[in-house]
């Protein structure tokens, strides 16, 4: 006599967890170690290698992760954004990047214009923070290598820098989280590029020698997400061989750029902040 009933019972339960599976998917991928945060050592070292294809910190579909599906914006833990708000820069003062950038001169004059080098990996990313049910915690790292950018240097200060990142690139480790950044959270499909200006010259004190390692600050103006602010970010760089290669990253709170971040039934919390990171090489 308890048969139907149970019957009953067990198909309603059956349809609540294929509704919470539907509706949080695409956040249950099997654990994968994220890739370190950028360094000027790691940097440094992606000189001597084969350049690959690309830089996103993929696994083979067949064998997804579950990583944290954590859309924010792209973003390494570091010191935060300022507050003040400025108009959308448009780089109007930033060198063009030539079609043949000109090695560093013998005689060790590297006053000129430097673009993206070949040689290297260069890429802009984010990393995010998200606890998820029976999961826990775990680091979401999201990069692409779909950069362009440009540094001018006039023998005592860096004058000009200009970054754009085509956001539609970015890639983690499983393609329906990718699917998932272009409608939640940056909303690549709505703001596919992200940018950086700078605002102020980067002095430099002397020209360094052959790997060694000088820390500075580039200020500048960060657009992301369609929201323009002046940010401050650290830099590492270092001169090697005839490479100018630059490290940094950025805490980004994502109610100064209006992201709103995803959720799903399988997640308990996703911080409200990220960590913009970037790895650049220049020539």
């Amino acid at each position: 006599m308890f048969g139907r009933p149970r019957l009953v019972l067990a198909a309603v339960v059956a349809v609540i967890v294929v509704a919470v599976v539907g509706a949080g998917g695409w956040y249950f991928f099997l654990r994968d170690e994220a890739p370190p945060p950028v360094s000027l050592e790691g940097a440094v070292a992606s000189t001597q290698e084969t350049p690959t294809a690309t830089a996103a910190p993929s696994a083979p579909e067949a064998t997804p992760t579950p990583t944290a599906t954590a859309m924010a914006a792209y973003a390494t833990a570091s010191p935060t954004a300022t507050a003040t708000t400025p108009p959308t820069a448009t780089p109007t003062s930033t060198p063009e990047p030539t079609s043949e950038a000109a090695p560093a001169r013998p005689d060790g004059d590297l006053a000129g214009v430097w673009t993206l080098s070949e040689r290297g990996e260069s890429f802009a990313g984010f990393r995010v923070r998200e606890e998820l049910v029976g999961i826990g915690a775990f680091t979401a790292v999201g990069r692409t290598s779909a950069v362009t950018a440009s540094l001018g240097f006039d023998g005592s200060a860096i004058t000009a820098v200009s970054v754009e990142v085509d956001m539609t690139q970015l890639t983690t480790d499983d393609s329906r989280r990718d699917r998932a950044l272009r409608g939640q959270a940056i909303e690549t499909n709505r703001f596919p590029t992200s940018t950086f200006v700078l605002a102020e010259p980067i002095a430099i004190e002397a020209v360094p020698a052959e790997g060694e390692s000088i820390a500075a600050t580039a200020v500048g103006d960060l657009t992301l997400h369609g929201v323009t602010r002046r940010v401050e970010i650290p830099l590492e760089g270092q001169l090697t061989d005839g490479l100018v290669v630059v490290v940094g990253s950025l805490e980004i709170e994502f109610d100064d750029y209006d992201i709103e971040a995803p959720t799903a039934p399988i997640v308990v919390s996703v911080e409200d902040r990220g960590v913009m990171e970037f790895q650049l090489v220049f020539e």
